[in-house]
């Protein structure tokens, strides 16, 4: 099998999430304030970009396609077992979210400071789980243009994670400060 065969596998759990995305944003709480469109606009560059060269072909040419790790099954079982588990842990977080979940950085009417589930140990979970499946993902395929996109999309989530704490910071203040305080961003605090 080749590397395209552990990239359409991969295909199928980004499709699960989507669809989950969809069916979930159907109930949420109204929105009070939020991002400024431009900045949400970037936002929507940065992860097209990212999705474009992962799954696009067409970007599968010169340097671009190089491979990073080498074509085998072993690597292509790994690299699809990240992506679902990647994945999984991102609909667990968004499930958990509830009502609270919105696509752009904002504070809801009524929001809530989640802090159990996922939430207990990382503040952005969603972005966990999103960038442990791109990680996966670049594994099936294997081509550099992947890991170009897994650097574009931790750097989207990054900044927006930055513009999601200033509005928890402005909400909630100490108790948000005091939850920072005992979690990591991205991955839970040794400590």
């Amino acid at each position: 099998m080749d590397h395209y065969h552990w990239l359409h596998l991969a295909s199928v759990a980004w499709i699960v999430f989507i669809a989950y995305w969809i069916v979930s944003a159907q109930k949420l709480k109204s929105i009070k304030q939020r991002e400024p469109r431009g900045e949400r606009l970037m936002q929507l560059v940065f992860m097209v970009t990212a999705y474009f060269l992962m799954f696009n072909d067409q970007f599968s040419r010169g340097w671009l396609a190089t491979r990073f790790v080498s074509a085998s099954p072993t690597i292509g079982e790994i690299g699809v077992a990240v992506t679902f588990a990647g994945i999984a842990f991102a609909i667990w977080a968004r499930w958990h979210l509830g009502e609270n979940w919105s696509a752009t950085v904002s504070l809801k009417e009524g929001h809530e400071l989640i802090s159990s589930g996922p939430y207990r140990y990382i503040r952005h979970p969603i972005y966990t789980g999103m960038l442990l499946a791109f990680v996966g993902t670049a594994l099936a395929l294997g081509e550099y243009r992947a890991l170009i996109s897994v650097c574009i999309v931790l750097f989207a989530f990054y900044s927006k994670a930055k513009k999601e704490e200033l509005f928890l910071t402005q909400e909630f203040g100490e108790k948000f400060r005091e939850h920072s305080r005992r979690t990591g961003m991205f991955l839970p605090k040794l400590t």
